[in-house]
């Protein structure tokens, strides 16, 4: 990297860090791009030279930290070496559980902003350095076993919103379960969501049948 590309790169970083940590103590409502570049340090007009508005930084963050976290999951994974599709999911949302645990900050800030078609945007477009992109890898997954799933983007949905819808307050309250009692019902679930979308030997009968 160059001198001049990495002198952009920490102008960057520095609005991008100033910013979370704003979005964080003041919410995204209260936070103004000139409040960013002041804690930034930099002048307010550089601001229009990576982002048109707080709203794409946002964004941003939101891919940038979701990103990480599925990264750290991924290398998990392969460092665990772990058998089986079921167990590969249930252990890559067991991990991610428990880096939002350790850091319900994020997990606040995540859980605010986040649509499915950001989180999906986040998941399958971003790449990342020193593994797979999500995309890849999720396919990759659904290609490492010899069961067949019938709409495996869907799979993938259900098993995000499952675990989105339940594990907030579980996390952030503590209510109506703990954490732990929480997984002891989840992962059965999603046990069963992968069962109900696996196209299994009979499946394939009947459809020839007809």
């Amino acid at each position: 990297m160059g001198k001049l590309e990495d002198n952009k790169k920490k102008k960057k970083d520095a609005i991008v860090d100033s910013a979370f940590s704003l979005f964080i103590e003041k919410g995204l409502n209260d936070t103004s791009i000139a409040d960013i570049m002041e804690k930034a340090k930099l002048a307010k007009g550089t601001f229009y030279l990576y982002f048109k508005d707080k709203y794409e930084v946002r964004d941003y963050l939101i891919r940038k930290k979701a990103s990480q976290i599925f990264e750290k999951a991924q290398l998990a994974l392969h460092e665990e070496k772990i058998q089986g599709f079921e167990e590969k999911v249930i252990f890559l949302v067991d991990n991610v559980l428990n880096q939002l645990n350790d850091n319900k900050v994020l997990l606040r800030f995540i859980a605010k902003n986040l649509s499915w078609g950001i989180f999906r945007h986040a998941i399958m477009s971003m790449p990342m350095d020193r593994v797979l992109n999500a995309e890849e890898f999720i396919e990759k997954l659904f290609q490492e076993t010899d069961r067949k799933f019938k709409n495996q983007e869907m799979l993938i949905f259900m098993i995000v919103e499952l675990v989105n819808s339940t594990a907030h307050n579980v996390i952030l309250y503590e209510q109506p379960v703990t954490l732990p009692e929480l997984k002891e019902v989840l992962y059965p679930l999603i046990r069963q969501l992968i069962s109900n979308f696996e196209i299994t030997w009979a499946d394939s009968g009947e459809a020839d049948e007809r």
